[in-house]
């Protein structure tokens, strides 16, 4: 039993929820800022050696976050601005630089803006909407909860690697991360039904949970990706356990647009 692993999450859950549920939205605004770029930092240091991200695009980038709240419904859209922003920033920065800053500089710098930044800002969207503080949840609880079961079951029954990307994933561990998964999100919806007065459609949350399920754990794998590319085991050693900060958010980061369109749109 990993010691550090447990205690790192028992320590930092009651955090994550001290803040959406105390903070207020600009709080929770710029905490997420903070958590971008401290994500970011990780992001592009974990391909010294084998690229040079133009990290200062990215952190700024990131100062969009705490505009979300400032800006009116209908002026969200604006937001997408920062796409081709971005584009035109590093392209300006590769020919400014006579192509000592390379394409493939650039394309890892839009990566990890539309990866860390362009994912993670539906958290703090989420939160935005009515009760959202409350639905927020279903993102972190599929992510987190499919984690924390796909881990226990993977190292209790796993014996058929999943994949080459992490091979310490087990499909048995893939299954029972799902049906853990799906089976926390609708006791998360009872608990909102029966004590809370939310009406929320179980034939609705099933699919919404096997698919969010499914989306937090292609991120994880997607995150392992990025590392085996990079040679690394983590992005950082900053959380005893997890490692980095984005070792820690990265299938929550990669659950939440799809989070806030079912809640949106489907609830």
């Amino acid at each position: 039993m990993n010691i550090q692993r447990w205690t790192s999450a028992l320590l930092g859950f009651p955090m994550l929820a001290a803040v959406l549920i105390l903070g207020n939205k600009f709080v929770i605004d710029i905490v997420f800022t903070i958590v971008a770029i401290m994500c970011l930092h990780e992001y592009f240091s974990c391909f010294k050696g084998k690229a040079k991200p133009i990290a200062e695009i990215g952190y700024i980038s990131a100062l969009i976050i705490p505009f979300i709240h400032i800006l009116e419904t209908d002026q969200l859209v604006y937001l997408l601005l920062i796409i081709p922003i971005v584009m035109v920033w590093v392209f300006v920065r590769i020919i400014c630089s006579n192509m000592k800053i390379t394409i493939y500089d650039g394309a890892v710098t839009i990566l990890g803006i539309i990866y860390i930044v362009g994912f993670m800002i539906f958290l703090p969207l989420t939160t935005g909407l009515e009760n959202g503080k409350i639905l927020v949840w279903y993102a972190i609880i599929a992510a987190w909860g499919t984690d924390t079961f796909a881990y226990l079951i993977g190292k209790a029954f796993g014996k058929h690697k999943f994949t080459d990307v992490s091979p310490k994933k087990s499909l048995e561990g893939c299954v029972g991360g799902l049906v853990g998964g799906v089976l926390l999100m609708l006791g998360y919806t009872y608990i909102l039904n029966t004590y809370m007065d939310f009406n929320i459609s179980y034939i609705a949350i099933v699919p919404i949970s096997i698919l969010l399920s499914i989306v937090g754990q292609i991120g994880d794998l997607a995150a392992s990706t990025i590392k085996r590319y990079a040679g690394v085991k983590d992005f950082s050693n900053l959380i005893p356990g997890h490692g980095g900060m984005l070792d820690r958010l990265d299938s929550v980061i990669f659950v939440a647009p799809f989070a806030f369109f079912f809640l949106t749109i489907l609830l």
